[in-house]
């Protein structure tokens, strides 16, 4: 299926986006790095905090990137905005409004995943799109949508279970959506987007057996 834009006006919108909010990104790092720290130690009102910061990210996705930028060349971007307030709003409900959501990072594999992924959207992520030579002033960083979902996804690894599954589903589609830009439009860091959607699908199951998993 043919883009509605050219990979010359799909960097021209982070270069567009990275020179309007700038210093944001520093923010944004900043936050990031706090929902990771809170994440990894036990307690209610760090679980309100990561909460309150992912619903953040979420929603500045869906206006100032989506809505504000990415619809000047896609104008699916509206719907794209309109999924990530879904998102955001999930966030409110479940970890802020009824803190349900705990964060404390687990030993065994889900430990081990979360970790990974969360290191590859802080660090390893823009350290590839440096690599492959796309220019800072039009890299994808924090605070955008595929670097943010594998966060995302990483911090769901260290979520205390039982939580609502609902939060998974739209940064799943998102990772098979925005993945195909590893191929399409030449991001090879969205790679990494497509295994975090793939491996988040294992917290989907259910039963005795992913329970001893987790435990081991």
């Amino acid at each position: 299926m043919a883009l509605p834009f050219s990979q010359t006006e799909f960097f021209g919108v982070f270069a567009a986006y990275n020179e309007a909010v700038w210093p944001a990104q520093l923010v944004l790092y900043a936050l990031a790095v706090g929902a990771v720290v809170a994440a990894a130690r036990p307690g209610r009102r760090r679980g309100v905090a990561v909460s309150g910061i992912l619903a953040f990210f979420w929603t500045w996705m869906a206006v100032v990137y989506h809505w504000l930028h990415f619809s000047d060349v896609n104008p699916a971007a509206r719907v794209f905005g309109g999924f990530f307030l879904i998102q955001a709003a999930l966030f409110v409900w479940t970890g802020v409004a009824r803190a349900r959501l705990a964060f404390e990072r687990p030993g065994g594999w889900r430990g081990v995943v979360g970790a990974l992924l969360i290191a590859y959207a802080l660090a390893v992520y823009p350290l590839i799109g440096l690599t492959v030579g796309h220019p800072a002033r039009e890299l994808p960083a924090m605070g955008v949508p595929c670097p943010t979902t594998i966060l995302t996804l990483g911090l769901l690894f260290w979520a205390r279970r039982p939580f609502p599954r609902s939060l998974l589903a739209i940064p799943v589609v998102w990772s098979a959506i925005g993945g195909t830009a590893a191929f399409a439009l030449g991001v090879p860091q969205d790679l990494g987007l497509l295994a975090a959607g793939l491996l988040a699908l294992t917290l989907l199951r259910r039963g005795r057996g992913t329970n001893a998993l987790e435990n081991g």
